[in-house]
C-alpha cells in the first residue's frame, strides 16, 4: 500500500491500496445516482490523543484488503482505502464523511474510536445515503436511533456491554454493593444509563454513580464517596489515560474495589499505570496473545510484515479493535459482491445477506432489518479480559478468572 499526504501531514492522511485518480467527483445527489467507486472511507483521529487507536484499526483494515486485493479484488475492482484526520473533534469527522461521500464517492465508510464522532455523523450519512461500519466506537446512540438505515457496526454495543459487565461485577462483589465510574462524555453518559437499564432489569441497583472530566489527574474526592457507600466493585467507562489517573488515586486512598472496564482502555492501561493496572478486567472480543487460530495465525503474519511497528502481539494496543476492522471490511466486500454492483443502495440491503465467518465470531446473518441488529458482534461473542504482568490477557488465562480475590 501506498501511503500519500494531501495537505498538511498533520491534517490528512490518504492511504490507498492502488495508485489512480478517483473518478466521479459528483456532489451529493450525483454521487448517489451514480456508481460509487470502490474505496472504503474512514475518518479517523490520525493526530491526537487517540492517534494509536486510529492505528490499530488501520492494522485489521489494511490486512484485510490486502487479502481481498490479492484475490482479485471485489467484483474485478481493487478496493482502496481512503483515510482522513479528524483530530477526534466531532465537526471534522462530518466534514470528513461529506469528502468521503460527495467527492471520493466511496461505497462505504468505516467507523474509529470516539462514540461522539460517530453520533454527529448520523445525519450527514443518511442524507448522503452513505453506508458506515463502525469498529470500536460503542455508544448505543450511534445505531439505535429511529431513523438509522446507514449505520452499521461490528463492535460491541454498550446497551449489551452494560449488562455483560454489571453481571460480572455482580459475582466479584461480596457485599452486593456494584457502583459505575464515568467520563462526562457522550460515551460515558450513555454508558450510565445503559448501565441503569441492565440493572432495573435485573432487580439490582447501582448503589453509588460517579463521573469525572476528561483530563482529570485526582479522583480521590469520588473514590471516597464509593468507598463510604460501601462499593467493592465498580463499572467503569473511561480511557487509559483518566483511568490510570483513577488507578493512582485508588492505590494513594488504599481502596481498590473490583474493576470491570468497558473497552476505553486498552494495552497502553499497562503502560500508563504499570503494576496498578493488574487484575483490571476489561470487556473485549478478541485477543491475539495465546495459541491462535490458523487464520489467525496468517492475519497476524501479515500485519507485522506490513507494519515494522508490530514487533510482538503486545504492540497491538487495541487487540479487539483490530480484529473488528479486518471483520468489517470482509463483510462490506462481501456484500459488494451479493449486490453485484458498486451501487450505496444495493450493497445496503446485501448487508442483511452477509453470512460470513470471520475472527470475531461466525456472523449468520451479520445484520438484521431492526435496529438493535444492526450490530453484527452479539454478547455471545463477548469475552472478558484481564491486565496480567503488564499484558492484557484472556482473563482465563490469568489468576483473575475466579469471581472475587481471596484477599
Amino acid at each position: 500500500m501506498q501511503t500519500v499526504f494531501e495537505g498538511r501531514p498533520s491534517r490528512l492522511l490518504c492511504a490507498t491500496i492502488a495508485v489512480g485518480a478517483l473518478a466521479g467527483l459528483a456532489v451529493a445527489g450525483d454521487a448517489r445516482a451514480q456508481r460509487a467507486e470502490p474505496c472504503i472511507g474512514a475518518s479517523w483521529e490520525l493526530t491526537g490523543a487517540f492517534a494509536h487507536q486510529a492505528q490499530q484499526i488501520r492494522y485489521g483494515a489494511e490486512a484485510a484488503i490486502d487479502e481481498i486485493n490479492e484475490r482479485g479484488g471485489v467484483l474485478g475492482q481493487r478496493l482502496r482505502l481512503v483515510a482522513y484526520d479528524d483530530q477526534g473533534e466531532p465537526a471534522r469527522a462530518v466534514d470528513n464523511a461529506r469528502r468521503i461521500g460527495e467527492r471520493d464517492n466511496c461505497i462505504a465508510m468505516l467507523g474509529g474510536f470516539r462514540t461522539p464522532n460517530a453520533i454527529a455523523l448520523r445525519e450527514p450519512l443518511h442524507e448522503m445515503e452513505l453506508m458506515w461500519v463502525g469498529t470500536i466506537s460503542a455508544g448505543t446512540a450511534v445505531i439505535e436511533f429511529p431513523t438509522n438505515k446507514w449505520m452499521f457496526r461490528v463492535s460491541m454495543k454498550d446497551r449489551w456491554v452494560a449488562g455483560f459487565l454489571l453481571d460480572r461485577a455482580r459475582e466479584a462483589s461480596r457485599s452486593g454493593k456494584v457502583g459505575i465510574v464515568y467520563e462526562a462524555t457522550a460515551w460515558g453518559q450513555g454508558g450510565l444509563a445503559d448501565a441503569e437499564r441492565a440493572a432495573a432489569e435485573r432487580g439490582a441497583t447501582l448503589v453509588a454513580k460517579e463521573t469525572y472530566n476528561m483530563g482529570d489527574a485526582d479522583m480521590s474526592a469520588q473514590l471516597i464517596r464509593l468507598r463510604d457507600a460501601g462499593v467493592d466493585a465498580i463499572i467503569l467507562y473511561g480511557n487509559d489515560r483518566e483511568v490510570a489517573n483513577l488507578l493512582r488515586s485508588m492505590d494513594r486512598l488504599g481502596y481498590r474495589p473490583e474493576i470491570f472496564a468497558a473497552w476505553g482502555i486498552g494495552a497502553r492501561l499497562a503502560e500508563l499505570a504499570g503494576p496498578l493496572a493488574e487484575g483490571v478486567r476489561v470487556a473485549g472480543t478478541f485477543s491475539w496473545l495465546g495459541e491462535l487460530p490458523d487464520r489467525a495465525k496468517a492475519v497476524l503474519a501479515r500485519m507485522q510484515a506490513k507494519f515494522p511497528d508490530i514487533r510482538t502481539t503486545a504492540d497491538l494496543l487495541h487487540p479487539s479493535g483490530t480484529a473488528n476492522a479486518y471483520d468489517a471490511v470482509h463483510i462490506i466486500a462481501e456484500a459488494i459482491r451479493i449486490a453485484g454492483k458498486f451501487d450505496r443502495n444495493a450493497v445496503r440491503e446485501a448487508m442483511y445477506k452477509v453470512n460470513w465467518t470471520g475472527l470475531v465470531a461466525d456472523y449468520r446473518p451479520a445484520f438484521e432489518p431492526k435496529p438493535e441488529r444492526h450490530d453484527a458482534v452479539t454478547p455471545d461473542a463477548y469475552r472478558l479480559f484481564a491486565y496480567h504482568n503488564g499484558k492484557l490477557l484472556p482473563v482465563e488465562q490469568t489468576p483473575h478468572r475466579l469471581a472475587a480475590r481471596a484477599n
